[in-house]
């Protein structure tokens, strides 16, 4: 080998180059995922419109008639014991609601995803959707600028105007657009491809950290604690949650709830974690079952704060029947120390 070629294949590349390939080279994997997205999301939407029609079709005009309410109680625990719990009752009417709203399958636009559409969905009145609509695929809104706007009246603002190009762009200062949505982020996605949630998606390293040493402190603290998930997803009206941990307590005979806050607690939090609650007591209670629990965990350095939050209604006597069964203040401080956490993690 001669010693300029050797020479050559030691030097470091030259930084502009290096850039401008890089640069290149990062485009064609954006396009790429731009792309994947764009056809899972359509073929998303394409089956779930399908199966909103044949639902309609059997179903009629009321899904919750006798027969519609088995129809879909046999298809939600069919289809989920197959392809997972993005086809529950509750998404299966929001696809029969899609194919009521959307009733013509060429009218559908690959631009849009099924988040996009059920956006769309919550808007009544037929002018401002199709004004939602066009704009989303005209301004290429995220799925989040989609919502914002919705939830901002933009349609009935943009009217008003005397000056609609400032407040045309205003969501791209408000609510800026990624470059592009990861694919594998996307929980409807996860739930339509059959791939498992990751929890890591969701939560910093030290959250991590503290979610897995408390899962397994409730459970080796005994007391009746069954485990159930974590990370657990649900969604309202097209908005993510996750509960950090869920567990069961066959003693007390209801769900425990724990979110885990890093920094300083705040009345959101709390109002969050009631919302959790009130969701599984409405959703998710069986047959004999008490109110859930709801407990927030906030891992300050300077204070460490633990709130329950308990359901409404007569709590001196749920508080007098939880207590026995619950880790006390004392315990879940220290099992939060964060001094100790940074120093393993």
């Amino acid at each position: 080998m001669s010693k300029d070629l050797v020479k050559k294949s030691n030097e470091e590349p030259n930084d502009i180059v290096a850039q401008e390939t890089y640069k290149t080279v990062r485009e064609y994997v954006v396009e790429a995922q731009t792309q994947v997205n764009k056809a899972v999301n359509f073929a998303m939407v394409t089956a779930y419109w399908n199966i909103g029609k044949k639902i309609y079709e059997v179903c009629g005009e009321s899904d919750r008639a006798a027969y519609g309410k088995q129809l879909l109680m046999y298809l939600a625990e069919k289809l989920s014991g197959e392809f997972g719990k993005g086809y529950d009752e509750s998404n299966l009417r929001k696809m029969r609601k899609f194919y009521i709203v959307f009733p013509i399958q060429d009218a559908l636009r690959p631009e849009l995803s099924w988040t996009h559409y059920r956006s769309l969905m919550r808007v009544k009145d037929e002018t401002a959707r199709q004004f939602y609509l066009e704009e989303a695929i005209a301004c290429g809104w995220s799925s989040r600028q989609l919502d914002r706007q919705i939830n901002s009246f933009y349609y009935q603002r943009i009217l008003a105007s005397k000056d609609k190009a400032s407040v045309a762009d205003e969501i791209n200062k408000l609510e800026p657009k990624p470059e592009y949505e990861k694919i594998i982020k996307d929980p409807y996605v996860l739930e339509f491809l059959e791939l498992p949630a990751n929890e890591h998606f969701y939560e910093s390293d030290l959250e991590q950290a503290l979610i897995d040493h408390l899962q397994k402190f409730l459970l080796e603290l005994g007391k009746g604690y069954s485990f159930v998930a974590r990370q657990k997803h649900f969604d309202i009206d097209g908005r993510h949650f996750y509960v950090d941990l869920v567990f069961y307590n066959y003693i007390l005979k209801c769900f425990v709830l724990v979110d885990i806050k890093i920094g300083e607690l705040t009345h959101q939090d709390i109002g969050q974690m009631q919302m959790y609650v009130n969701f599984y007591t409405r959703q998710l209670m069986n047959d004999g079952d008490n109110p859930p629990i709801g407990i927030v965990l906030c891992a300050d350095k300077s204070d460490t704060l633990v709130e329950y939050t308990l359901p409404e209604g007569n709590q001196q006597i749920f508080t007098a029947k939880y207590l026995p069964y619950m880790p006390s203040k004392e315990e879940l401080k220290k099992e939060l120390n964060l001094d100790e956490f940074e120093k393993r993690i």
